[in-house]
């Protein structure tokens, strides 16, 4: 991070001291208090901010905010921060700059929200379909990059980004004047979140994102690890659940993904980082996606192109309008994947389960260790509390408009995606690999990474997968 840890043991508990670069800032951590400087006593947060947002309470913002390189803005847990905007320019749909660190720390059991005001109507809404509502992007989303270099501080760091126990959603506003052309160029629907440093951490575990209006989360370099979190009902017409750039390393493993526009998990070295894009994807469930996105042949579960290299094993991917695609112009070499555990309703996704626009399909592409079939409704994965064969359409062209889709099959909702028993994934899949490992920071702040484990998807037997 860009501030200095020190450890200290002290009676009765463990302090946490973080010193900030250059600002003098602390963060005090006795269990489960976390402070980060001084309190945020107003409700309102304008401007420039930095410190530490109380458990318990909720705030707003109504214009741009940013943290300064050097400083931090932590929220405890149970905290709400409200955008206040209506989405229609950037002037009305409010952003959060971050050139320093953002630590959003919810738990289990008092979860971090970054939202709108309006956030339970648009739910219930996109419930009754209205799903131009959900896509209206309310507010600018957060963008995380070192600052613009000045004569004070010709060398701005960045920081981390640390984000546990927090529902972030309804972002995609369209970007104005203040951002940077290199991030968005003018009018773009602005992200849920957007991080460039390819020298920092960014820690996303336990966490749910709804309603972004294109990408959910774009990563252009930085050290990554995202792990155990729930993707709901992203991208209008097109859009990533997390879209990887050249320079991002990491993994990505045991994520809930349902109702992608396009990919849910996509991998490019698209971009001039100098770091090659190496990501492993592993233990993730993927369900009934890509179906939105409206350009020919794009668009469904896992995507590695441009150079992308990266480990790929024990994913489930169900009814996906692709399933995993591996370009030509991927590291093909280094792209290693098998394990995959695939389910069609028809024969036009069947037909898919490895794309046919990728490095091809069929014999010497699928692996032996695949659960896989040319016969549609074969090995259904037995969710417990989920019927694959809700998602029954026919044929598979795409793009299907999200009001032809109900919103059941695309949220989470009530239903229960951890396998039976006597589930075809139960211990099949590949344990004898690593993870990456690339996030460097480490403690109550560090990234919490769980290995591979033995049955495909997210949600295994003991119970060490996705928590949700």
């Amino acid at each position: 991070m860009n501030q200095k840890l020190k450890y200290l043991l002290l009676a009765g508990g463990l302090m946490l001291l973080l010193n900030a670069c250059h600002k003098a800032e602390l963060v005090d951590i006795s269990v489960p208090v976390v402070q980060a400087g001084n309190t945020i006593k107003s409700d309102t947060l304008k401007g420039s901010v930095k410190g530490t947002m109380l458990s318990g309470k909720t705030y707003y913002f109504n214009s741009d905010i940013t943290i300064n390189d050097g400083d931090t803005l932590l929220m405890q847990s149970g905290v709400k921060l409200i955008a206040l905007g209506d989405g229609k320019t950037a002037a009305t749909a409010p952003e959060i700059f971050n050139h320093g660190t953002f630590i959003s720390l919810g738990t289990k059991g008092q979860p971090n929200y970054i939202t709108v005001k309006n956030a339970a109507d648009l739910h219930t809404q996109a419930a009754a379909q209205n799903y131009t509502n959900v896509f209206q992007g309310w507010w600018g989303g957060m963008v995380c990059t070192p600052a613009a270099p000045t004569a004070a501080n010709p060398t701005p760091a960045g920081g981390d980004v640390i984000i546990k126990w927090t529902h972030i959603e309804f972002a995609g506003s369209p970007a104005g004047a203040n951002n940077e052309t290199a991030v968005y160029k003018q009018g773009d629907p602005r992200y849920n979140i957007y991080f460039g440093n390819i020298k920092k951490n960014f820690i996303v575990e336990d966490s749910w994102f709804f309603g972004a209006k294109d990408d959910n989360i774009r990563v252009v370099g930085g050290k990554i690890s995202i792990m155990r979190n729930t993707f709901e009902l992203c991208g209008g017409a097109g859009g990533e659940f997390v879209n990887m750039k050249s320079g991002t390393v990491g993994d990505l493993a045991f994520n809930m993904c349902i109702g992608s526009a396009t990919n849910a998990l996509k991998a490019s070295d698209s971009g001039t980082s100098g770091t090659q894009c190496n990501v492993n994807m592993y233990n993730n469930t993927i369900v009934n996606g890509g179906y939105r996105q409206t350009k020919t042949g794009r668009g469904g579960s896992i995507d590695y192109e441009a150079g992308a290299r990266g480990l790929v094993y024990n994913n489930l991917i169900v009814n996906c309008r692709f399933g995993v695609r591996i370009t030509n112009d991927a590291d093909v070499a280094n792209v290693v994947y098998g394990n995959q555990f695939f389910y069609g309703y028809s024969a036009a996704i069947v037909g898919q389960f490895y794309a046919s626009d990728g490095i091809g399909k069929g014999v010497g592409v699928s692996k032996s260790t695949d659960v896989i079939s040319a016969i549609p409704q074969q090995n259904s994965p037995m969710f417990y509390g989920y019927d694959v064969n809700k998602y029954n359409f026919t044929t598979n062209p795409g793009p299907v408009t999200a009001n032809l889709q109900p919103y059941n099959l695309l949220a989470v909702g009530a239903a229960n995606f951890n396998l039976q028993t006597a589930s075809p994934g139960i211990n099949k899949a590949k344990t004898d690999f690593s993870p990456l490992k690339a996030v460097t920071t480490t403690g109550s702040f560090g990234a919490d990474v769980t290995l591979p484990g033995k049955d495909i998807g997210a949600y295994q037997e003991g119970g060490n997968g996705n928590l949700h």
